[in-house]
C-alpha cells in the first residue's frame, strides 16, 4: 500500500465484531475482578500470579519470568509483589544464580489462600465463557486466541516487550 492510499478503514462487519470484542473482554475483566476481589479480596492479575508461582518448581520464580509470563512490565509487578508481601502470601528473596535477580516464593499462607479462592474463580470463568459456548465454539474461540496471540508475540531481539520494559 503506497502512502497515498490512506488508512484501511474496518468493514461495518469488522467493526462490529470489534466493538463485541472489546464490550465482552473489558465485562469479562470486571466480572473476574469483582468476584475475585469479594472472595479473596485481590485483583485478577494478582491470582495469575499466584497461580503462575504455584505452578513453579519449589513455589518459586524469578521476577523477571513472573512478569514475562503475566505479560506485565517489571514495575508493574514490582508494586503487585509488594503488596502480595504485605499480605503475608508472597516473599521475595536473592536469586542463588544470579546476585543481581529476586525470586517471588508463593508462602503457605499464599498457597492456601489461592486454593481457596480457585473453586470460585474457576466457575466464574465457566459461567462467562464455558457454560454459553457450545463443543465447537471452545475449540474455535481456543484457535482464535492462539492465532492472536502468536501474531502479536514478537519474536525478534530487541522487540518492545513489557517485561523488558
Amino acid at each position: 500500500m503506497s502512502d497515498h492510499d490512506g488508512p484501511r478503514w474496518l468493514s461495518d462487519d469488522e467493526q462490529r465484531v470489534w466493538r463485541a470484542y472489546l464490550h465482552a473482554t473489558t465485562l469479562l475483566e470486571d466480572h473476574l475482578d469483582r468476584q475475585l476481589q469479594r472472595d479473596a479480596g485481590m485483583p485478577h492479575i494478582y491470582y495469575g500470579l499466584l497461580v503462575q508461582l504455584s505452578q513453579a518448581p519449589r513455589r518459586r520464580m524469578r521476577m523477571t519470568e513472573l512478569a514475562k509470563g503475566a505479560k506485565i512490565t517489571r514495575s508493574r509487578l514490582s508494586h503487585a509483589i509488594a503488596r502480595l508481601e504485605k499480605s503475608g502470601w508472597v516473599r521475595r528473596e536473592e536469586c542463588p544464580s544470579d546476585k543481581r535477580g529476586q525470586n517471588a516464593y508463593l508462602t503457605d499462607e499464599g498457597y492456601e489462600v489461592l486454593k481457596r479462592s480457585a473453586p470460585g474463580h474457576v466457575a466464574a470463568v465457566r459461567q462467562a465463557i464455558f457454560d454459553r459456548l457450545s463443543p465447537e465454539q471452545v475449540e474455535q474461540l481456543g484457535e482464535i486466541m492462539r492465532l492472536m496471540a502468536e501474531g502479536l508475540q514478537p519474536s525478534e531481539p530487541g522487540a518492545d516487550l513489557p517485561w523488558l520494559r
